[in-house]
């Protein structure tokens, strides 16, 4: 599985480029594409993608473009597709199911609904992958539970003053960190009650079952 980032309005922007190098900059493997999402020109560019055998979901937002994709691509009006509200320019929800649709190339391609927010969970290695340089860096730092703020020692303080790593990239590592430690611990949190309550169950019917016997 892969995953290919783009960026579908270009034709509402008057520099796409910058939008994409500020993407192609968290990860330079990462495949960034931008496209007129009513164009077939421009949405031609995904076919690499939707060859025989491949299976694409489109994920995002409501109103970034992705049914409008799905109808460039089929060439027809298969998808209800709205305008940005005029008030403040936000998408609007109009798909509100799944579909998956078959690609002239030979692929699928499933449309989603609008997601309002994305969690992470159980994603730990992940996060430290995608950002290795930063993992690096704390593992120098004087103390272990440096928090990279103000504390003497910090080497990942060093590489932002120095200009190597962006504070912004720091500040969106620990975020993540920190989603990732809530995260998991509400599931956790959540399979507890769940064992909890399926013991409760069972002294229940065991109750039940004696009563039956006497």
């Amino acid at each position: 599985m892969s995953a290919v980032i783009v960026l579908s309005k270009l034709d509402c922007c008057d520099n796409p480029q910058d939008y994409q190098s500020k993407v192609q900059a968290l990860d330079e493997l990462l495949d960034v594409v931008i496209v007129n999402s009513l164009d077939s020109e421009s949405v031609g560019q995904l076919k690499t993608w939707c060859n025989t055998g491949e299976t694409v979901a489109l994920l995002g937002s409501s109103g970034v473009g992705k049914s409008s994709i799905v109808n460039t691509l089929l060439d027809s009006k298969e998808q209800r597709t709205h305008s940005i509200r005029q008030d403040d320019d936000k998408g609007r929800h109009t798909t509100t199911t799944r579909s998956l649709h078959f690609l002239p190339a030979g692929g699928l391609i499933l449309d989603t609904p609008g997601m309002r927010e994305l969690q992470l969970a159980d994603c730990e290695h992940g996060v430290e992958e995608t950002f290795s340089e930063i993992v690096e860096l704390a593992a120098r730092c004087k103390f272990s539970d440096c928090k990279h703020n103000s504390e003497p020692g910090c080497a990942v303080r060093v590489a932002i003053e120095s200009g190597k790593l962006s504070e912004r990239r720091l500040t969106n590592y620990q975020k993540l960190i920190r989603e990732q430690a809530f995260n998991a611990g509400t599931i956790a949190e959540k399979r507890a009650k769940d064992r909890a309550f399926g013991r409760y169950v069972r002294s229940v019917m065991d109750g039940k079952r004696k009563d039956t016997r006497q």
